[in-house]
């Protein structure tokens, strides 16, 4: 099962040397999530990385630096939802339902559905989707190696995941709010 981890959506002090401890307790990909910040500030971030974290790293919305950063890739939402012109490298995508899931998969490493339980980090955004529905497209095949759940992963559920056939998991206020970086592997 791929461990990824989404940074908070903004800067804090330390949060190179966070995201490097993530990497080497197990994180698998780190996604560089910083909405309505200045690309040169995400530059910054990236300069204090190693090559090799920078390797792990998938960004949205500055797909720019993906290139001369040697980052692992890019990742679609609403903001930048295309695949650019000539780019030929590793794409990931936010879906919110199942038909983008299906519409999305052919043209992507991997997605994220969400919210697949209450989120941790955005208080009053619940489930998208009943337990019953997510065993049908399990079923159906939708949900697969390919489908990454986001959206209140925290460790207690990761078995109902990986039962319903997730390839992932993707964690953003869980991981955020730890004091203490547990080893994932």
């Amino acid at each position: 099962m791929l461990w990824i981890t989404v940074t908070s959506p903004s800067f804090f002090d330390g949060e190179a040397s966070f995201i490097g401890r993530l990497l080497s307790c197990g994180v698998d990909i780190v996604h560089l999530r910083k909405p309505g910040t200045a690309e040169s500030d995400c530059a910054r971030l990236l300069d204090a990385l190693t090559t090799e974290e920078r390797a792990r790293i998938v960004i949205h919305d500055f797909f720019e630096l993906a290139g001369p950063y040697g980052l692992l890739g890019i990742h679609l939402n609403a903001r930048r939802s295309e695949i650019p012109a000539g780019y030929t490298g590793h794409v990931s995508r936010s879906c919110h339902s199942l038909e983008e899931i299906e519409r999305w998969k052919p043209v992507c490493n991997y997605v994220f559905l969400s919210p697949v339980f209450d989120s941790i980090s955005k208080q009053g955004y619940s489930a998208g989707f009943t337990p019953e529905v997510l065993r049908r497209a399990s079923g159906a095949g939708i949900i697969d190696e390919k489908v990454i759940a986001l959206g209140g992963v925290t460790p207690d559920n990761l078995k109902q995941l990986h039962s319903l056939g997730f390839g992932g998991a993707a964690m953003l206020g869980y991981v955020n709010a730890l004091s203490e970086l547990p080893a994932l592997r």
